[in-house]
């Protein structure tokens, strides 16, 4: 296939925004659409301006903010949304209306006739602004092909730059993506895009099937969210053309964990840890056969290097875990076993994976240490808590003062958050802040017993700058303080990672947060 770039169209500020339950203020809408345009992403939907007068400051900001990227705005075919979006001051309009005779007989009471004249008439309403403007033909994958393409000529006629076919209720197959494709190439020179929903779980499969046939434009969302079962992920349509059809695009893929963690940040919407590309696990080995093999060459169990989207791989300690990947980890955290020394800690881990639990970083840390030991723990720990005071009431904010030992220097610091662990978790990051090393990634609670007595099982991940993660466990009656002794330990692993590689003197915090004496 001859190399072709292809244009992406992000949606994750309208249509991923339509994900129940997700609602973003005209701040953080302006912080992704920055993030989306670093990125590389040729069109921002910004939003659906009729929606309210917050969408509009939403989208105003963005044209506003002389970004690289298109900056567009949704309307339906009627001229109060059209004039809504161009005092927006956006360069692209993206209209639509319905196609199908299920939208048109039940949703919007046109004829066929009636829905060609609309659809023309608003388009060139659209252009005479002087903006692209791009239509779709809602609900296209139930449009008889017939009907469909005179849709395609009429509004191409009318003046079109882009026009678009969603598959709005995911109901395609690529074999049926690739028939409209065709169909609109047919009767049309306009650049023609292809917009999927996730339904039956071929989104990105469709999308993909829709570029080899001949769309030049995908339109997308960061996580695959929107509506239901969510659009076509921008992260696994980015590397399917690249990886699979040697297509390009103007994704900067290094920057698309980065842009994920963000979106799932300020929407709210976790990402499973199975999700294709940006999920957690997405690099992560356990098995022994897998670990022996990536150690070996990465290529054995991996389609392509992590790195190439900001990831790095990971292995997991537990039942399945073999000999050769334990040794791998522990020679990341500065520990390299003798033979009889290693039977025993992975014997040990197995055992601790037939009970059912999940070993962190820090369990395989102190395990390891204490077997090299000779039953003794090592004690190589280079941050220690000192001290915890939590403060917290009915109509007060909970703060937190956390008093942390760092290579023998006493650090202290205060802050807030929306509940006592939160304050704590803030805390610990305002004393790391200048080295920028914790960031809590995971938080897990469960409680080992089921009466008043329980003791809190927390067990954290955090993470680096540089996507470096470790694991860490803290168990005690006080939900808090578990939480805190499990931050703090999977410091200590992280920390013990990134000793092999950096020097010791990095890891200590400088600037506004000066070692005090005393306790």
């Amino acid at each position: 296939m001859t190399e072709r770039t292809i244009r992406v169209l992000d949606t994750t500020l309208r249509d991923g925004e339509q994900t129940p339950g997700v609602s973003l203020t005209p701040d953080e809408k302006l912080e992704i659409a920055v993030a989306l345009d670093k990125l590389g992403v040729d069109v921002i939907e910004a939003g659906f301006p009729i929606t309210s007068k917050g969408e509009q400051e939403g989208v105003r900001r963005i044209a506003k903010a002389g970004m690289k990227a298109e900056v567009s705005g949704l309307a339906r075919a009627e001229k109060l949304d059209i004039d809504t979006a161009i005092n927006c001051g956006v360069r692209g309009v993206h209209v639509f209306l319905g196609s199908s005779d299920i939208h048109l007989q039940h949703k919007l009471h046109l004829t066929r006739e009636q829905m060609l004249k609309q659809s023309a008439d608003m388009v060139a309403y659209a252009k005479s602004f002087g903006v692209k403007v791009e239509f779709s033909a809602e609900d296209a994958t139930r449009t008889e092909i017939p009907f469909f393409k005179q849709v395609v000529k009429a509004v191409t006629d009318a003046g079109i730059d882009r026009f678009d076919i969603p598959d709005t209720v995911g109901i395609a197959t690529p074999r049926k993506m690739m028939e409209y494709v065709e169909a609109a190439r047919s009767v049309s020179d306009a650049m023609i895009s292809v917009h999927c929903h996730n339904d039956y779980g071929l989104a990105t499969a469709n999308s993909l099937a829709g570029i080899v046939a001949g769309a030049e434009q995908a339109h997308l969302t960061i996580n695959g969210i929107g509506e239901r079962s969510g659009n076509t992920s921008l992260e696994e349509f980015a590397m399917g053309c690249f990886n699979l059809y040697g297509l390009r695009t103007n994704i900067n893929y290094s920057l698309l964990y980065e842009t994920s963690r963000l979106v799932s940040r300020l929407t709210g919407v976790v990402i499973q840890p199975n999700k294709a590309i940006v999920g957690d696990n997405a690099f992560g080995h356990e098995s022994g056969i897998h670990t022996h093999g990536v150690i070996a060459n990465p290529s054995t169990y991996e389609p392509f290097d992590p790195a190439t989207v900001g990831r790095t791989r990971w292995l997991q300690a537990g039942k399945h875990a073999g000999r050769h990947g334990i040794a791998y980890q522990l020679r990341g955290m500065g520990l390299k076993p003798k033979e009889d020394s290693l039977r025993l800690i992975v014997e040990k881990v197995k055992e601790m994976g037939d009970q059912g639990r999940t070993i962190t970083d820090s369990d395989l840390y102190q395990l390891a240490t204490q077997i090299m030991g000779g039953g003794k723990a090592e004690s190589a720990e280079i941050v220690e808590l000192e001290g915890l005071e939590v403060v917290t009431g009915i109509k007060r904010l909970p703060s937190a003062t956390v008093k942390l030992l760092i290579r023998g220097q006493l650090h202290e610091a205060t802050d807030v958050g929306s509940g006592p662990v939160d304050a704590a978790v803030n805390a610990i990051q305002r004393i790391f802040s200048t080295i920028d090393i914790v960031k809590l990634k995971e938080y897990r609670l469960e409680a080992l017993t089921g009466d008043a007595q329980a003791v809190a099982d927390v067990s954290v991940t955090v993470e680096d700058s540089a996507g470096l993660t470790a694991s860490g466990r803290g168990m005690k009656r006080d939900i808090v303080v578990a939480s805190v002794e499990a931050i703090v330990s999977g410091i200590n692993a992280l920390m013990a990672k990134k000793l092999q590689s950096q020097p010791a003197a990095s890891f200590a915090p400088t600037g506004a947060q000066k070692p005090i004496e005393g306790v």
